[in-house]
């Protein structure tokens, strides 16, 4: 593997961990853990995460609209 191959074009979120939405991630994990996974005390957190991950998703399409699959 060369070292053009190790680094994509692209900032890659495949990893939860690469995501800019990770602190939002790990909020809701610790959330769960600190009221036993009780779900209803933390739904903040999760549309809080989910809002994240909508604009995460969002730039990367709008990123991706100017690639054409033919040039």
């Amino acid at each position: 593997m060369t070292s053009k191959d190790s680094t994509p074009p692209y900032q890659s979120a495949a990893r939860i961990s690469d995501s800019q939405c990770f602190p939002q991630y790990s909020a809701s994990l610790k959330c769960l853990e600190e009221f036993n996974t009780d779900k209803s005390k933390c739904q903040e957190h999760f549309d809080v995460y989910k809002e994240c991950k909508k604009k995460e998703r969002e730039a990367r399409l709008e990123r991706n609209k100017s690639r054409s699959l033919f040039s």
